[in-house]
């Protein structure tokens, strides 16, 4: 068993528990509704907490150790607390608290699929559900990479910010979420920078042809 303090973000988890076992197709299908459901319909904190409890539930099925997940999370709070005061100064508490809730759970949902399930399948079944497109002219290989880059790249947009908040830590000011200016141009470059090399990687394999 791998340790989870080794885990990367975001990288698949092997594991046998049901939500391994659970096609990808069927997981990508609740994790939309999911994803929709909350977004649409939550308006109150106390639906903010089921969504929360509902992934918690997810974390569970799929045996997910405790400390890897916090650990996958760990740059998200700092983002999600410093939305939170933005949005409660702009509106008021409960929206405040209701929104958190819910990106915590989609971001915690996302996590959740891509700890449970391989980069591989995920491609696969992209390419199963678009095949009868091809007849349209849509490129489906692209399509399909762009889907699972789109998804792989949320917990890594998760590090870039943990990463930020480590480099400003080291430099002894760790009171960087209370600054717009040096929490998000460092993590805006950095998300430049990461989409740059990730073109150019795929230009090399002939990817963007």
């Amino acid at each position: 068993m791998i340790s989870p303090s080794r885990v990367p973000l975001g990288v698949y988890f092997p594991g046998d528990s049901p939500l391994h076992r659970t096609t990808p197709g069927v997981k990508l299908a609740v994790l939309g509704v999911f994803l929709v459901v909350s977004a649409v319909t939550v308006a109150t904190w106390v639906g903010g907490v089921i969504s929360v409890g509902l992934v918690a539930l997810a974390v569970l099925v799929g045996r997910i150790p405790p400390r890897l997940m916090a650990r996958q999370l760990n740059g998200a709070l700092p983002l999600l607390v410093f939305l939170g005061l933005m949005l409660w100064w702009r509106t008021d508490g409960h929206q405040a608290v209701t929104m958190v809730l819910v990106l915590f759970a989609a971001v915690s949902a996302a996590l959740t699929l891509t700890l449970t399930t391989r980069v591989s399948e995920l491609m696969d079944t992209f390419d199963r559900l678009l095949t009868p497109t091809a007849r349209l002219g849509v490129p489906v290989d692209q399509v399909s990479l762009a889907l699972t880059l789109a998804i792989r790249l949320i917990p890594l947009q998760v590090q870039a910010v943990n990463d930020v908040l480590d480099a400003r830590r080291a430099r002894g000011n760790p009171s960087v979420g209370l600054s717009l200016t040096a929490f998000g141009v460092p993590v805006i470059v950095r998300s430049i920078l990461r989409a740059r090399g990730i073109a150019d990687a795929l230009r090399a394999r002939g990817a963007a042809d």
